[in-house]
């Protein structure tokens, strides 16, 4: 079932249900759109709901498709290797930025977040841990104090969301994320921009690797 969040006018509401459970793979890659149930579930008109459509469609997350109509787009390799080849280059520029303005309250957040996802990791809370690593990194974009950047990041990381929720291979993930999380840290504690940049390449690329690993395995 669609969840019905609160929204000034019913085509936002219609999108952002269906943006909320197509990135949490509530609707999962190549499900169909059917605008009757989906009116119904969400006690709307089919005006919004199409609106709401054709709008996710813009952004790439449904596809029209001849003799069948809306469905889900699919996740594919290429999605995999564009999320976290842009990752790491808006990253390679926040991170230099971060660096030099960060203030000692922003390093007390991201010291938390780190603290916070080694506690999810001890406990093997998968979801709690994706949650806490998105805030971490964007939070590094909002110390580079640069709205663009910003904007990018936000985008980037609600693909990934999605991508690792299909594919659901954290697990084997979190340890030496985590280890590049401390590294991270320690190098902006010491504003080594050299160090950074190598890390941002390093955590990205292996994570790219793990995820097309796992697509090409076919394993879900």
């Amino acid at each position: 079932m669609l969840e019905r969040p609160q929204h000034r006018t019913k085509q936002e509401m219609a999108y952002q249900a269906l943006r909320t459970s197509i990135m949490r793979c509530e609707l999962q890659p190549g499900d169909r759109l059917i605008i009757d149930e989906i009116s119904r579930q969400l006690g709307v008109s089919h005006i919004p709901v199409r609106e709401a459509l054709h709008q996710l469609q813009s952004e790439g997350l449904v596809l029209n498709v001849p003799h069948t109509g809306a469905t889900v787009a699919p996740i594919s390799p290429n999605d995999v290797s564009e999320v976290f080849s842009l990752m790491e280059g808006l990253e390679r520029i926040a991170l230099r930025f971060a660096a030099t303005r960060m203030t000692s309250v922003d390093l007390a957040m991201l010291r938390e977040s780190v603290e916070e996802m080694d506690k999810a990791a001890a406990v093997a809370d998968g979801e709690r841990w994706g949650a806490l690593n998105s805030r971490f990194h964007r939070d590094i974009a909002r110390i580079a104090d640069m709205q663009m950047l910003r904007d990018f990041t936000d985008r980037i990381l609600d693909r990934w969301d999605r991508v690792r929720r299909y594919y659901n291979i954290l697990s084997g993930r979190i340890g030496r994320a985590q280890e590049q999380h401390h590294e991270i840290l320690n190098a902006l504690v010491i504003n080594d921009l050299d160090r950074l940049e190598e890390l941002s390449t390093i955590h990205n690329r292996e994570a790219l690797e793990a995820y097309l690993a796992e697509n090409v395995a076919g394993v879900k």
